[in-house]
């Protein structure tokens, strides 16, 4: 069995990927990666809050490595950061590093890259499974996730915040991928197969920064 760390986006396809993973018998899944912004204390993109992330990885019942980068980082800074910890992951025995990229080859090319040189063997779970079918497959199989990031260029801004569902699905524009896979959106997962309990959230405020709309998903308490 390969010793394999999952990028943790904090979204469902990553999430769908930590099932694929599980059912692989070639795979041993020894933890999750997530990149935090380091100025709001959030996942990139997805805006998890770090409390939330990490009833997520205690959910998954898996270690979660968290990678601080600052706001605003130069990709020169970020590739450095990310090589930093792709030879620490090598040092330690980590054979694979698993991805939840679904088909935006120049994203694929680029994670390929960093890790050319490290031994380490990037795989792609989801790679090219299309993406109406694997909503669906998510969906059918109890994947509940929040929209927590809105393009409003591509995506009207009133979809912010509501659950990612077949409703959903059937009301956004056709042109935008059910998976978000271009920016249209991102998510906050928090039930499905991949984790061993639900985690209750409520929805808090909306804002737009730097040009995107960003909803809060707020854990519950109790």
């Amino acid at each position: 069995m390969k010793k394999t760390l999952l990028s943790w986006s904090s979204g469902k396809d990553s999430g769908w990927a930590l099932h694929a993973l599980r059912e692989d018998p070639e795979i041993n899944l020894c933890g999750l990666f997530t990149v935090v912004n380091e100025s709001y204390d959030r996942v990139s993109m997805h805006a998890t809050r770090m409390d939330l992330l990490l009833d997520q990885a205690a959910a998954a019942g898996l270690p979660l490595e968290v990678i601080t980068i600052p706001h605003p980082c130069s990709s020169e800074e970020c590739d450095a950061i990310m090589r930093k910890f792709c030879d620490s992951a090598a040092a330690d025995g980590i054979e694979n590093m698993a991805f939840g990229d679904l088909f935006l080859r120049d994203i694929r090319n680029y994670r390929e890259t960093q890790l050319q040189k490290t031994g380490i063997r990037p795989i792609f779970p989801l790679w090219n499974i299309p993406t109406d079918i694997l909503a669906a497959e998510m969906l059918a199989a109890g994947v509940e996730a929040y929209i927590s990031c809105v393009d409003p260029q591509q995506l009207p801004a009133s979809f912010a915040g509501r659950r990612w569902s077949r409703e959903f699905l059937n009301e956004m524009p056709k042109n935008v991928d059910p998976c978000g896979e271009n920016g249209e959106f991102h998510t906050v997962v928090v039930g499905g197969p991949m984790l061993n309990r639900r985690i209750a959230v409520r929805i808090g405020e909306t804002i737009e920064r730097e040009g995107f709309v960003f909803t809060d998903i707020i854990p519950l308490r109790p």
